[in-house]
């Protein structure tokens, strides 16, 4: 991805030369249009206004356009140097308040901000279309491409060129000038569309609240869940009542716990119909982005949106991603009509008349582990006190590269409960910036992610470190109990943690190559979650938060124990999803459809049961129809990723949990790299051999582990 047009990315932001001395823009001055004195070039929260941004973009965007001038405007002939360095050098304002701007539109939004992306957007999209669609501009990128060969380039720059060139051409450089035309409507028309589903999924989110009035309908919710709900009714000016909403931390305990059915109903409903209707639908929404992502591959050449995003992915096309969709789905829904057997089952127990129901699933799960495991989820969440678990993400890092992170006071951040720590190498030197924002508010979209605010490249022989931010939505503290995580909440913090290693492991020389493939970054995320239950690693961090006594063997027995159940569900609500994100995206045209129809169709064919909804709906499936949809005909990429991992793992598990060769190897070849260099081709260079999809089969319990060798087991004894 060419890193000067992609905006939306939020990462590369160019600041001048870094000083080291605590300093903010004076006032009545824009803050973007001065040097940032802050520690280590951050940006100055407290300065940046809601005024500043607009003016801000249209100066970037103006610099953007001369600098691009310049280029086509130089009459020498075109070289590596005056045309591809300058151009990956270009943008660097709008990079700077781009950054800023999205991060906080994600983290910390308001009113404010979403009016100004309204009008920043279409601007934004012309500008990428003008630079894309310059047939001068182009000609002179394809002079250098088409010499490339004679060209005396290291490979990092041949990547450069090649990379800068294909991006061109899947840009429609190449296309007359009426098509350009209307590719310029349809950037600009898909673009607000997905601005504005992201605005609908937030209000939607937000708006719904269970209230409830009588302490009997708490019955099942454990302790810390309960009291989550009445600090959140405290809040909402409803003293004496408990709150729980559509927000990760309220719900799933919620729909694990409760014992009142019908309120279960009720959250679950809500949730799974958010903007389906009503004033924040999103239906015609997407189908109408559907429609104009056909239109516009099949005008770049491509038969199918699928097509144009896969053949830049390592699955090159729906083929190879049916490959892989199609060979984990009928083990996982055959392991999950068992499960669904064993839970109807249970549910019968208490009423012959009980039909199992979608927010039935997590509830008598959550029964059937505790009596064959005699593992109840909650009794993890004493030892996974939030502040521990990052700590036990940090004693990673630091075994496996030597990493270190101090919490540093003067940093500036963008909301009091946002953390900041300096990361240093293993020789000392500084490596980046690692910002935590861990916390659900109403500003914020739900999930969890990682994102920069400045990446990493070398500018005139300096190394430019990045500013990196992980955001989550995790439980928080409830009076004089600190924020207790979930299982699952501690494994998605390990898990961004991975991607911000990613960003801050960067050594690059060109801001263009940062990216890489959507079916290869979620690697160096969720190897990382393979370290969280190791028992090494959870003697440093699992400590319960009171007694500071570590998590017992048999609680972490059970954990594993318990570590395949269910996981038919997971894995068939995962790929329900991924099969319906390739449904939308290999239509030849989508006009006319319906979308609820569509939708059901597309799940029948796969055989989806009745009692598991899709881990997204289309109407709030916000990573392929949010924003920038980075995730369009790409959702299967975290399926293909835990392929990657669960190989890659395999390799520590055969060589030692913290062998430095093989850290160092995954560092050198994978995390280092970015963009630089083919992702097979890194690949294949940590592991020496294609990826097997067989351990991820036995990791999620969907095959069998092979049998130990007799000689062996007979050495292990």
């Amino acid at each position: 991805m060419r890193k000067w047009l992609a905006i939306f990315a939020m990462v590369a932001v160019a600041l001048p030369v870094f000083a080291q001395e605590t300093g903010t823009p004076s006032a009545g001055t824009n803050p973007f249009f001065v040097e940032w004195t802050t520690p280590f070039g951050v940006p100055p929260f407290d300065a940046i206004r809601e005024e500043h941004f607009l003016p801000a973009f249209e100066k970037g965007i103006a610099q953007q356009r001369a600098e691009v001038a310049a280029i086509t405007a130089n009459q020498d002939p075109p070289t590596f140097a005056n045309t591809l360095e300058t151009l990956d050098a270009s943008g660097m304002l709008l990079q700077r308040v781009g950054s800023v701007f999205f991060n906080l539109s994600s983290a910390e939004t308001n009113d404010q901000l979403q009016a100004i992306a309204k009008k920043v957007t279409p601007m934004l999209s012309a500008l990428r279309d003008d630079i894309n669609l310059d047939p001068v501009l182009f000609a002179r990128v394809k002079a250098v491409w088409e010499k490339r060969g004679g060209l005396d380039l290291t490979p990092e720059q041949l990547r450069l060129v090649e990379e800068t060139y294909k991006g061109f051409v899947r840009g429609g450089a190449n296309l007359n000038d009426e098509q350009k035309a209307r590719l310029r409507e349809l950037n600009t028309e898909q673009s607000l569309l997905g601005l504005q589903f992201g605005e609908n999924l937030l209000k939607a989110t937000n708006s719904y609240r269970l209230v409830i009035e009588n302490r009997g309908d708490l019955a099942g919710l454990p302790d810390g869940v309960v009291s989550a709900a009445a600090e959140a009714a405290t809040k909402a000016g409803l003293e004496g009542k408990w709150v729980f909403t559509l927000h990760s931390p309220s719900i799933w305990p919620f729909l694990q716990y409760a014992d009142n059915r019908e309120l279960r109903r009720q959250i679950l409903t809500a949730y799974i119909n958010r903007c389906d209707g009503g004033e924040l639908d999103n239906t015609a929404n997407l189908v109408r982005q559907a429609e104009l992502r056909a239109e516009k591959a099949k005008l770049l050449g491509y038969d199918t949106w699928a097509d144009f995003v896969l053949s830049d992915n390592m699955a090159k096309n729906p083929a190879g991603v049916y490959g892989l969709l199609d060979r984990v789905w009928q083990p996982a829904l055959d392991v999950a009509k068992s499960e669904a057997a064993a839970l109807q089952a249970m549910g019968a127990g208490g009423s012959p008349e009980f039909k199992l129901e979608p927010w039935d699933w997590r509830y008598y799960a959550e029964k059937i582990k505790k009596a064959r495991y005699d593992f109840d989820e909650e009794a993890v969440r004493p030892y996974f006190r939030l502040d521990n678990v990052r700590e036990g993400a940090f004693y990673v890092a630091n075994r496996l590269y030597g990493l270190t992170f101090t919490e540093r006071a003067d940093i500036p951040v963008y909301h009091p409960e946002v953390r900041a720590f300096e990361v240093k190498d293993a020789d000392g030197s500084h490596l980046g910036v690692l910002m935590l924002d861990y916390f659900p508010r109403p500003g914020k979209r739900g999930g969890a992610w990682s994102s920069r605010y400045r990446g990493q490249w070398i500018a005139d022989g300096k190394d430019i470190r990045p500013v990196v931010v992980n955001v989550g939505n995790f439980t928080r503290p409830t009076g004089d109990t600190p924020a207790l995580l979930s299982l699952d909440e501690a494994e998605t913090l390990f898990h961004e943690f991975g991607h911000g290693l990613h960003s801050l492991l960067s050594r690059i020389h060109y801001r263009s190559l940062a990216g890489v493939p959507r079916d290869f970054v979620e690697l160096p995320s969720q190897i990382m979650e393979n370290w969280m239950l190791e028992p090494e690693v959870l003697k440093v961090y699992a400590k319960n938060w009171k007694s500071g006594e570590v998590m017992p063997v048999e609680l972490v027995e059970k954990i594993k124990q318990a570590g395949t159940f269910n996981q038919g569900f997971a894995s068939v609500e995962y790929l329900a999803a991924s099969y319906l994100d390739m449904s939308w995206h290999t239509l030849k045209q989508a006009k006319g459809i319906s979308s609820n129809p569509f939708e059901s169709a597309a799940l029948a064919k796969i055989g989806l049961i009745p009692e598991i909804v899709s881990r997204y709906r289309s109407p709030y499936f916000a990573h392929i129809f949010g924003g920038g949809g980075g995730y369009s005909a790409g959702y299967y990429s975290y399926l293909w990723s835990e392929v990657l991992d669960s190989d890659a793992f395999q390799a520590f598990k055969e060589k030692g949990l913290f062998d430095k060769a093989t850290a160092t190897s995954v560092r050198k070849n994978i995390l280092e790299r970015g963009g630089t260099e083919d992702a097979g081709a890194m690949w294949l260079a940590f592991r020496g051999r294609e990826p097997s999809v067989e351990p991820l089969l036995i990791k999620r319990g969907l095959k069998p582990a092979p049998a130990e060798p007799v000689a062996a087991a007979a050495a292990a004894r």
